[in-house]
């Protein structure tokens, strides 16, 4: 159960990112996306130096994960930096609410079949069930918007769904490095760490004069200690737990935040249909967050059943 507050509490950190976006200054999805990283990876990076510093060198955990451990840090580096441009560049085409359901609602379909392509395992039918129930509630909840109405923007899109399928790699790669026996925190230190600095460069090429404002130093602030420090430790705990299908599912508490804050911040409108979307979604949630909580955490499962083969 932990497992699921965990996410939860974190989905609706990043719940906020589009709105204080909105809120803030006119600036690029790029030096928006750079600042973010850079800020909140570095300051992950610092968490997850505290949380070792000093403790005796934790056992590895036996599993059939072998090989290095950097390229699979470098792949969850890259899709965090992808995501940043790619999120920020959608909703700006296609709204706060639009661009946050397109790109949350892609990613659990992306990360489950990512997941089955690449560790041959089947996410579970609680999963699917739950997913299916979402798309509905995510079609009836994206589509309703007056902001949205009047047009979409297939590059909108285009950009929303990259930043999905961004969400998975860099979620399936914190949670590999979880299965090798890195702990929640320096999974996703070593993941945002790289990406802070790999966001450098283009936070040095970048036009950064919003940043000079006090209404940009907040929106910098805010989406990098709330929406990516605070975040994403919640987040790493959860996955520590829970399949990361799963997680990306339950994630999908973040389009729901969004949309009220889309609503009542920033006074886009949402229809009958729409409410419709917000139950249905939140059913989907109960769904797979009850299956969640009856099913044994996956990474102790996982562990014993390592060290069962491994003792054959």
């Amino acid at each position: 159960m932990r497992g699921v507050l965990f996410v939860l509490l974190a989905a609706v950190c990043f719940g906020t990112t589009g709105t204080a976006q909105a809120l803030g200054p006119d600036a690029s999805a790029t030096s928006v996306g750079a600042v973010r990283i850079v800020i909140g990876g570095g300051a992950l990076a610092l968490v997850a130096w505290l949380s070792v510093r000093g403790r005796p060198k934790p056992r590895p955990v036996a599993t059939r994960r072998r090989g290095p451990a950097w390229p699979v840090v470098v792949a969850g580096a890259v899709g965090i930096v992808a995501y940043q441009p790619t999120f920020f560049f959608g909703t700006a085409e296609n709204g706060v609410a639009i661009g946050t359901v397109v790109a949350l609602g892609s990613a659990p379909v992306i990360t489950g079949a990512l997941d089955w392509v690449l560790n041959r395992r089947y996410p579970g039918t609680p999963w699917l069930i739950a997913t299916a129930i979402a798309a509905v509630g995510l079609a009836l909840l994206g589509g309703v918007f007056e902001a949205g109405a009047s047009g979409i923007s297939p590059a909108g899109l285009a950009g929303s769904i990259g930043a999905g399928a961004s969400y998975a790699v860099y979620t399936l790669a914190a949670k590999a490095l979880l299965q090798r026996g890195w702990g929640a925190d320096a999974s996703m230190g070593a993941v945002f760490g790289g990406a802070a600095v790999a966001s450098l460069p283009i936070l040095l090429v970048s036009n950064l004069a919003w940043l000079g404002t006090p209404e940009g130093l907040a929106m910098a602030l805010w989406l990098g200690l709330i929406t990516t420090t605070l975040g994403y430790v919640l987040f790493g705990r959860g996955l520590a737990t829970l399949s990361a299908p799963t997680v990306s599912t339950l994630t999908l508490a973040e389009p729901l935040t969004a949309s009220l804050l889309a609503l009542l911040v920033l006074n886009e409108q949402l229809s009958a249909s729409g409410v419709a979307g917000f139950i249905v979604l939140a059913a989907a949630l109960v769904v797979l967050s009850a299956a969640a909580v009856r099913r044994p955490a996956g990474r102790v499962v996982s562990s014993l059943a390592a060290e069962r083969d491994g003792a054959r």
